[in-house]
């Protein structure tokens, strides 16, 4: 009881309005996911017109008799696709910026870039269409890149301890309710037009200009102030307004001040030196894995490739069963905010991996058997709507929050930029891929993520560790363990030490 009251009074309007306006950055990434799906035939042969080439006639069943030319499916895959390799790319500088400017102003620095990839894709009609909207989806991606760093550092640093992982849960869920709003408002009788696509690219822009007015109400972070600037009496201020103007700072300053003193004692690690370390070799492998997991599940080939999946699967309308998977989405990431702290990061990790597996599993054989069974479509689309409520539950969100709370001050920056990169590469290479793989796998391309979730939910069960509950420096305190055990002559490494304990 103690302790619901305490997360009730922690939980301040200052909070709250801190963390939505942070993660209005995540909204846009979201919004950048999903744009680009439901209008997929209206560019597609908007491209054709500009490279002067013919798409391909559509029968009574509203599919086309021959596939559509290379050179559109080339550009097309290509428009999905940069907005990945832009974030894989600026991913590396989320550390520097965040440290550089602070969590507030690099914020508002890289909103810049959204703006500037609004404008190249809402004009798009005026030059070479299909070079302007890949320009600006890779310039979209280099802003999605660092605000997908950006966001989770700042409202970890910001939350108090018992909320850390709920309120780390709505970096996902602003992305997911992007993803929604693209979808509806992408609709061909709303923006998905052949006349106002562009508008619906452009649009992309308008979070990062209402996010920059917001951010000047917002504290910066008080571990940012403390411990990377010094400023003692501006953390306690930024304590007081996040917290309550009652509340006693005390114990989070002794906080930020051992793990000071230990990022004082400990050299920044670089990203050379954090993959050379034998003693980082584990954690990094842990958080490597988790972001692999999350990308090659296959929910990306879902959010991106959505309506022609449906559309193969025999459903009639699949632009609104598009939509119902991001209603499902959008639903059950808000259930995982209340989850993740009761359950735990661990176990919710290891029921959304093997859930999803078995969909997979459920997801090939009634696409491979929907031209015998008519009523294998219900099965495949029921199907799909629980392979994205496992991801939600799970694979979905707790990625993004759980690399910081694996690593200490000195490597967590580089962490978090290697982590970033590995995620956005995955997400560069199912975006660019997966077209191409499920044509030439037909019904059987899920039987792929089938096998890779299968041991992905291995890997979690042998080597993830539970960190739910455990401030910074308790985690830190777990790892410090494993140091005096190695020199001790142990030879396990500092996340098999966690694996195998008791608190894991």
């Amino acid at each position: 009881m103690d302790r619901k009251l305490h997360k009730q009074k922690t939980l301040t309007g200052t909070l709250v309005f801190s963390v939505c306006t942070a993660v209005l950055c995540s909204l846009q990434f979201g919004y950048g996911i999903g744009v680009i799906n439901a209008p997929q035939k209206v560019i597609e042969t908007h491209y054709a017109r500009v490279l002067e080439v013919k798409m391909p006639d559509i029968n009574v069943n509203g599919t086309a008799d021959e596939p559509v030319p290379s050179s559109v499916t080339m550009y097309w895959s290509l428009s999905v696709s940069i907005f990945s390799l832009g974030g894989m790319v600026s991913s590396f500088f989320v550390g520097w910026i965040a440290d550089k400017l602070g969590r507030i102003k690099a914020m508002m620095v890289v909103n810049i870039l959204a703006v500037i990839g609004a404008l190249l894709m809402g004009l798009a009609p005026l030059g070479q269409a299909h070079a302007l909207v890949i320009a600006g989806r890779l310039i979209t991606g280099f802003y999605c890149g660092l605000a997908s760093g950006l966001v989770p550092i700042y409202v970890g640093e910001i939350s108090p301890t018992a909320l850390r992982g709920a309120l780390g849960t709505m970096h996902q869920l602003a992305i997911v309710t992007g993803i929604l709003i693209s979808q509806v408002i992408g609709l061909d009788f709303i923006l998905g037009s052949k006349d106002l696509w562009p508008v619906l690219l452009g649009i992309s822009g308008i979070p990062a200009i209402i996010q920059t007015i917001l951010l000047f109400f917002c504290p910066e972070s008080p571990r940012f102030l403390y411990i990377n600037l010094g400023k003692e009496e501006a953390a306690k201020q930024n304590l007081k307004r996040l917290r309550g103007e009652f509340y006693d700072p005390t114990k989070d300053i002794e906080e930020m001040k051992k793990e000071k003193e230990e990022a004082a004692s400990e050299k920044k690690v670089s990203i050379l030196q954090l993959i050379k370390s034998p003693n980082y070799r584990q954690p990094l492998i842990v958080s490597l894995v988790l972001h692999i997991s999350q990308q090659f599940s296959g929910i990306n080939g879902i959010f991106y490739y959505s309506t022609s999946i449906f559309t193969k699967a025999g459903i009639s309308q699949p632009v609104y069963a598009t939509i119902g998977v991001g209603v499902v989405n959008t639903i059950f990431t808000v259930v995982s905010v209340f989850l993740v702290e009761r359950a735990g990061r661990r176990s919710l990790y290891l029921v959304g991996l093997a859930g999803m597996c078995i969909c997979a599993i459920i997801m090939t054989i009634a696409l491979a058997l929907l031209s015998q069974h008519a009523w294998m479509s219900y099965l495949s689309m029921v199907a799909i709507f629980l392979f994205v409520v496992f991801f939600e539950v799970g694979p979905g969100p707790i990625p993004w929050f759980i690399v910081a709370e694996l690593f200490s001050q000195g490597p967590r920056p580089a962490a978090m930029a290697l982590s970033g990169c590995c995620n956005w590469t995955c997400n560069f290479i199912i975006g660019m891929c997966f077209q191409y793989i499920a044509d030439a796998c037909g019904p059987y391309v899920f039987i792929i993520f089938a096998v890779l979730l299968f041991g992905f939910t291995v890997f979690t069960y042998l080597k993830v560790p539970e960190t739910k509950g455990k401030s910074f420096e308790e985690i830190t305190a777990e790892f410090r363990k494993k140091k005096i055990a190695t020199r001790k002559g142990l030879k396990s490494t500092e996340m098999e030490y966690l694996g195998t304990s008791t608190d894991a």
